[in-house]
């Protein structure tokens, strides 16, 4: 990225069923759904959305290799769009199993994510 414009943060939790994807979801929705950036094309090579890049990081605590990086990206609705995963988060538990909501553990994933925008 030549130029850093806006960076976002925010933290995702799946309580129950272990989906690291459904954490790291939740943690870009949360980045990004509060946010708007109307004077963005003001920055961009010629002004289009489309020249957007964007950066997704994301610290995870487990099963990083099941992670689909396509929903992911597909949470973005612009511009070419990178997804980097690192160690980080947490596990820890819900301090409860339950079996109806596909929980193979009592764990709960936290994940963070930090997105940024530019060109």
């Amino acid at each position: 990225m030549e130029q850093i414009i806006f960076i976002e943060t925010g933290t995702g939790i799946d309580v129950h069923g272990q989906n690291v994807t459904k954490a790291c979801l939740r943690a870009v929705e949360n980045a990004i759904h509060y946010n708007s950036m109307p004077g963005i094309r003001n920055y961009l090579p010629e002004q289009d959305l489309h020249n957007m890049v964007v950066n997704v990081k994301l610290a995870v605590p487990k099963d990083q290799e099941s992670i689909d990086i396509d929903q992911i990206k597909e949470e973005i609705p612009y511009g070419t769009v990178n997804v980097e995963i690192m160690d980080g988060g947490m596990a820890t538990t819900s301090g409860i199993m339950l079996e109806d909501k596909q929980d193979k553990n009592d764990l709960m994933y936290i994940v963070n994510a930090a997105v940024e925008v530019g060109y």
